[in-house]
C-alpha cells in the first residue's frame, strides 16, 4: 500500500517501565529524588557563582552555564516520565515528540561544545597562566558560551527538520520513556535514509570537533604538568572533576549516538539512556563540588550566612 494511502501517526505512545505497582512506586521515588536533588544541586551552584565574588572566574562562568544546562536537560525527560508512572494512557503528540526531541538533542549538542570550552580554559589556565587574564577575558568566556548555545541549537534544528519530514503510519509504540532519535527513526514508514545521514554525519560534527578540541588540551595540560618541578598535583586537581565529567560524558553519548544506522529500541537503549539523562546530570554537581576547595568554602560559607539569618 501507498505511504498515502496509510493512516498518519498524530501521537506516539512511550511504554516506559512497564510492571508491578510496587516496582513502579518505586522506581517512580528513585526518578522523582533524582530530579530534585539535581534541579536543587544545579541552582545551588549557579547561586554560588553569582553571589559570592571570589567564583567570578572564567572556569565557575562556565561551570554555572553547565549547571543551567543540566537543569532544563533532565526536565526535557524526567518530568514527562514522573507523569506517565500514574497515567493510565502514556501517550505523547507528534508535535510534542518533536518538540522534546528538539530541546534534548539541542542541550546534549551545547554541552558537547561547552565542555570543549571548559577544556580550552583548563588549557590556558596551566599551559598559559601569565597570559590567562588577558586571553580568557569577560568578552571571550560570554562568545564561548554564547557560541556553544547556537552551535548546539542550530545543528539540532537541522537534525529535526530532516527527522520530523519522515512519515509515520504505524505502529506507533515506542519502547523508551521518552522520544530518542533511534527509537522515533525505527516506526518511520518511509525511507528514512537522508535523515540517518545527516543524523550520522552531524552527531560526528558535534561530537568529534569538540571532543578533539578537548583530547588536544588536556594532551598540552598533561604535558606541561610532567614538565613541572612541582605543583603538579594542585594543577591536575583543578582538572579532575572536568575530565571525570567529560568522560563519563562521551562514554555514553557516543555509544548511543555515534552509529550510522537506527539502534532497535529494546531495554538495554533504556538502561543506558537513564545514565545519561539522569544519572549523569544528578551525579556532575557532586564531581565539581567536592572536588573543588572554592566551591566547597563559598557553600560554607552560604550555610552560615543562612543559619546566622534564621537564629
Amino acid at each position: 500500500m501507498d505511504v498515502e494511502n496509510q493512516t498518519r501517526v498524530t501521537k506516539f505512545i512511550l511504554v516506559g517501565f512497564p510492571g508491578s505497582l510496587s516496582m513502579r512506586a518505586a522506581v517512580f521515588l528513585m526518578f522523582l529524588v533524582a530530579y530534585i536533588l539535581t534541579v536543587a544541586e544545579n541552582v545551588i551552584i549557579i547561586l554560588l557563582v553569582q553571589q559570592n565574588r571570589t567564583l567570578h572566574k572564567p572556569m565557575y562562568f562556565f561551570l554555572a552555564n553547565l549547571s543551567f544546562l543540566e537543569t532544563w536537560y533532565i526536565s526535557v525527560t524526567v518530568p514527562k516520565l514522573l507523569f506517565s508512572f500514574w497515567s493510565m494512557s502514556n501517550s505523547i503528540s507528534f508535535t510534542h515528540c518533536m518538540i522534546q526531541l528538539y530541546f534534548f538533542i539541542a542541550l546534549m549538542c551545547t554541552e558537547c561544545v561547552l565542555l570543549a570550552a571548559m577544556a580550552y580554559d583548563r588549557y590556558v589556565a596551566i599551559c598559559r597562566p601569565l597570559h590567562y587574564p588577558t586571553v580568557m577575558s569577560h568578552g571571550l568566556c560570554f562568545r564561548l558560551a554564547l557560541g556553544s548555545w547556537v552551535i548546539g541549537f542550530g545543528i539540532s534544528l537541522a537534525k529535526i527538520y530532516f527527522i520530523s519530514r519522515l512519515s509515520f503510519c504505524g505502529p506507533n509504540v515506542i519502547n523508551h520513556f521518552f522520544c530518542d532519535i533511534s527509537p522515533v527513526l525505527n516506526l518511520s514508514c518511509t525511507d528514512m535514509s537522508v535523515a540517518e545521514l545527516v543524523d550520522f554525519v552531524l552527531a560526528l560534527i558535534i561530537f568529534l570537533f569538540p571532543l578533539s578540541i578537548t583530547v588536544l588540551s588536556y594532551g598540552c595540560i598533561l604535558t606541561t604538568v610532567l614538565r613541572m618541578p612541582t605543583g603538579k598535583q594542585k594543577a591536575l586537581s583543578t582538572c579532575a572533576s572536568h575530565f571525570v565529567v567529560v568522560t563519563i560524558f562521551y562514554s555514553a553519548t557516543i555509544f548511543m549516538y555515534a552509529r550510522p544506522r537506527a539502534i532497535h529500541a529494546f531495554n538495554m537503549n533504556k538502561v543506558i539512556s537513564i545514565f545519561y539523562a539522569i544519572v549523569t546530570p544528578a551525579f556532575n554537581p557532586f564531581i565539581y563540588c567536592l572536588r573543588n576547595r572554592e566551591v566547597k568554602e563559598a557553600l560554607k560559607k552560604l550555610i552560615y550566612c543562612q543559619a546566622i539569618r534564621t537564629d
